[in-house]
């Protein structure tokens, strides 16, 4: 049965929407945008118009630019002179780059941006070629100074800033710790890092293959991730995954609280004050909250910061428990615990388990189910990887990595074994000969290793303006969680029963099948307290 109409809506009926005049001016600046490459929605949004009406001007474009020769006065006094497409993409690229530069807190100087901008100019002049290569540009600072003003650059670091004493920042650290009374289980830091979470060694068949191919690169497709944990090296933080993309295909179907991440996206697929506040207010301090509970310690924690512009200045007000210090810019990438080893020993971990991966699922052995395989790698599966690589880090690297700024908690001098980037290396080359990769010798590895922390590169940035292949998201349809039924899981307990019978009925070792059992039992009893509650919900439907 339809709705009743409300009575002041059948009274008054709405006034006839005013059409909005769009100007000549209006219509050349998204012609304008369009030939620069920006998208019929962002030119919407940005001039507060329809996307159809976007279109219509796009389809128009050819009479409206006859019509603004006839409109431009014959005796104006000022020409305004339009800046090229090349130019106007250099610098939207270059303001990409200079917000990443300042996303890892890299100093910054006037010559630096200005090379930049110089051999991006060149690189899309290049690419682009005909009427293009007529234009000149030379990086002036007259150009510069309006590029600042355009872009509104003074929040980014400049190398202006006199560096910081190193051998100091122990000092100070240790006099607040003394003051706060914190044990190293309760002293905390964390840091930021990009990971290129499909990216193999340049010479491997599937590498080649992937540059030869048109569009966009899966290998530049890049994340990151927020790593941390105490002095202690007893407790990881569970790590933050920053995605370009909220919703991508291959997260379809698994709930995002119950993945081994913090799930958060942002249009770069970088951390942003906002993020960053979310995570410190309800993820670290719970997770400190139950840390301390569980090991009979006091409630309260220290944690330490570099001057990243995504770590807010107030986070000390968020909490009555966590205390935060900032490492001054000139002494973070000296001293910071995590930028000492931890975050390229986690990023050899995560390339040796991508091999593994590739071995278990492959064999090894049939270059064209390596291809398959690597073609159906997603994002989920490097989720579940980054998971191991971060669980394979063992406590004495996490601890000997303060010995910088907080010699007096070390027990350990060096790192674990394991954890040994050389011998990280080695056993890399030798998976990737297992995977028919016999090509690859360990001067790719550390290349492959190196390149997570090199700028983005000119192609890298071209890139950006692609759109990822493969990797979309559903805005409007949320993902199906994936259920298992009543009759799944008897069907499964089922098999376990018969398996069980088989082992207990021939085990040469009583010890052995009381053990058998009762870890296999403990380890299922989610999934028999999952059915009870089915079974219960269902005779209560009934």
């Amino acid at each position: 049965m339809p709705g009743k109409r409300s009575l002041n809506a059948a009274a008054f009926p709405s006034a006839k929407r005013e059409r909005k005049a769009i100007t000549l001016d209006i219509k050349l600046e998204v012609l304008r945008r369009f030939e620069v490459g920006e998208k019929l929605s962002q030119i919407a949004k940005a001039l507060g118009l329809a996307v159809s009406t976007v279109a219509t001007i796009r389809d128009n474009r050819e009479k409206i630019k006859a019509n603004s020769q006839i409109a431009t006065p014959l005796r104006a006094s000022r020409l305004t002179r339009r800046r090229s497409a090349v130019m106007e993409t250099m610098e939207r690229l270059l303001h990409v780059w200079l917000e990443d530069q300042s996303q890892r807190n890299v100093p910054l100087s006037v010559t630096i941006i200005q090379e930049k901008a110089k051999s991006l100019f060149d690189d899309l002049q290049r690419e682009r070629g005909g009427s293009s290569q007529t234009e000149k540009f030379s990086a002036s600072k007259g150009w510069f100074v309006r590029f600042k003003e355009r872009h509104r650059l003074p929040h980014f670091k400049m190398n202006s800033i006199a560096p910081g004493n190193k051998d100091v920042y122990p000092e100070v650290l240790r006099s607040i710790i003394e003051e706060g009374e914190y044990a190293p289980q309760q002293v905390f830091n964390v840091d930021e890092t990009g990971l290129y979470w499909k990216r193999m060694p340049g010479g491997m068949f599937i590498s080649v293959e992937e540059q030869a191919e048109p569009g966009f690169k899966s290998s530049k497709d890049r994340l990151m991730l927020l790593l941390g944990g105490n002095a202690a090296g007893d407790f990881k933080l569970k790590p933050l995954l920053v995605y370009h993309l909220e919703n991508p295909k291959a997260l379809q179907g698994y709930s995002k609280p119950n993945l081994p991440v913090i799930w958060r996206s942002n249009k770069k697929a970088w951390a942003t004050r906002s993020i960053f506040q979310e995570w410190f207010t309800y993820f670290f301090c719970p997770a400190v909250e139950k840390y301390c509970a569980q090991n009979h310690l006091t409630n309260k924690a220290l944690l330490i910061l570099d001057g990243a512009p995504c770590h807010p200045v107030n986070l000390s007000d968020l909490s009555d428990n966590v205390r935060v210090e900032y490492l001054h810019d000139g002494t973070a990438d000296s001293v910071q615990p995590m930028g000492q080893g931890i975050t390229s020993t986690f990023k050899a971990h995560y390339v040796r388990r991508t091999f593994e991966h590739i071995l278990e699922a492959t064999d090894g052995e049939d270059t064209a189910m390596i291809r398959e395989f690597w073609r159906n790698y997603s994002i989920m599966d490097a989720v579940d990887n980054i998971a191991v690589a971060w669980e394979e880090l063992r406590p004495e690297t996490m601890n000997s990595v303060w010995k910088k700024i907080w010699p007096e908690c070390v027990q350990f001098q060096s790192v674990s074994q394991t954890d040994n980037i050389a011998q990280l290396q080695q056993n890399i080359v030798t998976l990737a000969k297992n995977v028919a990769f016999e090509e690859v010798v360990e001067a790719d590895v550390d290349q492959l290793l190196r390149s997570h922390e090199e700028d983005l590169s000119n192609e890298e940035l071209m890139q950006l303006e692609q759109e990822p292949a493969g990797e979309q998201e559903s805005e409007d349809v949320p993902p199906a969680l994936r259920q298992l039924t009543t009759g799944e899981l008897s069907a499964a307990f089922s098999h376990f029963e018969a398996g069980l019978q088989v082992l207990t009925s021939n085990s040469p070792d009583d010890e052995w099948k009381l053990q058998v059992s009762r870890a296999i039992n403990d380890a299922i009893n989610c999934y028999r307290e999952l059915y009870k509650e089915k079974k219960r919900r269902s005779e209560q439907l009934s």
